[in-house]
């Protein structure tokens, strides 16, 4: 299982730690110190759409509003820290964020 996000996001270490608590290998990919891929990308958005860029994040608001109107996989590109987290990849089927719903799909 690979966990896309940030090693300093309260929400990631969250599902990390809940995570590998099922014993199951857990591995982080900080996107920050090792960026998506074009392919890691564009699965991330076939699957989440515009979902996948966090407008409520301290990033988004420093984005100029030129910045903000450019597609999201060039924004993601620019700036890996706007992805929402986690994206979570459990032998093929991604899961996005740690809420009710991806704790019950993935701690059962």
């Amino acid at each position: 299982m690979i966990l896309y996000g940030l090693s300093t996001c309260d929400t990631c270490r969250k599902a990390m730690k809940a995570l590998s608590a099922t014993g199951r290998p857990v591995r982080l990919q900080d996107v920050r110190d090792e960026p998506l891929t074009e392919d890691q990308r564009a699965a991330f958005l076939a699957r989440f759409g515009d979902k996948l860029v966090n407008r409520a994040s301290t990033t988004w608001r420093g984005l100029s509003e030129t910045e903000r109107q450019s597609d999201p996989d060039t924004l993601l590109a620019r700036h890996p820290t706007l992805m929402k987290r986690p994206v979570i990849d459990r032998d093929g089927v991604l899961y996005l964020g740690f809420g009710s719903d991806v704790q019950a799909a993935l701690l059962t």
